[in-house]
């Protein structure tokens, strides 16, 4: 139906046909709820509720969060307001740098290079025959190889049952009467040492001798 034209529906009432409301839903298309919900939905009490204030925060933004926005207001109305007739008109110079003797060097290198790959006659190469070498080894590489796989082998093949039960013999060596008596000694002098009372200490006084030396030492002395 054309809801643009309500005038010709209003004059033309019998000709224009009246939209009908959908009709509800059967009971087997309307969705299932839990018995367990369905019981709590049903015992609900609104009297249960409890009353919650709320409030609303509003948080201002910070020094830099104003001049952040400041520079970004001023930098969009700079570009939206830009006169470009205040532009002035710049010639472009367009500056040609010729190689130098080095660089002309290496492109004729490089050009000599690809040229020689490109026209290379494969005509030219000579026929070569690829010996290949196997030497033996001598007899002392021989002879270390056979030990070192007699060896394990030996290991590999070993039997356990020909092996032989033996028992270990604690000994312990008491010290004879010298060990003792030094050691009693290094002791004592430990003890000595550790228990010192230096409070029987003399005082001593230091002489210092420098003797002269004799007329025949000096003679002996000249002499020399």
């Amino acid at each position: 139906m054309d809801w643009s034209r309500p005038s010709q529906c209003i004059g033309q009432m019998s000709s224009c046909a009246v939209p009908v409301a959908p009709a509800p839903p059967a009971l087997k298309d309307l969705p299932k709820v839990a018995g367990d919900l369905k019981s709590e939905l049903e015992g609900f009490s609104s009297s249960k509720l409890k009353n919650a204030e709320t409030q609303e925060k509003i948080v201002l933004p910070s020094a830099e969060d104003v001049a952040q926005e400041k520079t970004h207001n001023a930098l969009i109305a700079g570009v939206e307001n830009f006169n470009s007739s205040s532009l002035k008109r710049t010639d472009t110079k367009e500056k040609i740098v010729l190689p130098n003797a080095q660089d002309l060097a290496a492109e004729k290198t490089e050009k000599a290079l690809i040229e020689g790959i490109a026209k290379f006659d494969p005509a030219k190469l000579k026929h070569t025959e690829t010996q290949e070498k196997n030497p033996l080894p001598d007899k002392d590489a021989v002879q270390q190889e056979k030990t070192h796989q007699n060896l394990l082998s030996g290991v590999e093949h070993f039997d356990k049952t020909t092996m032989k039960h033996a028992q270990t013999s604690e000994k312990i060596i008491l010290p004879n009467t010298e060990v003792i008596e030094q050691e009693k000694a290094q002791s004592n002098l430990l003890s000595g040492i550790e228990n010192f009372d230096s409070t029987k200490l003399k005082h001593a006084e230091t002489q210092e001798k420098n003797p002269l030396p004799t007329k025949e030492v000096i003679d002996q002395e000249k002499s020399a």
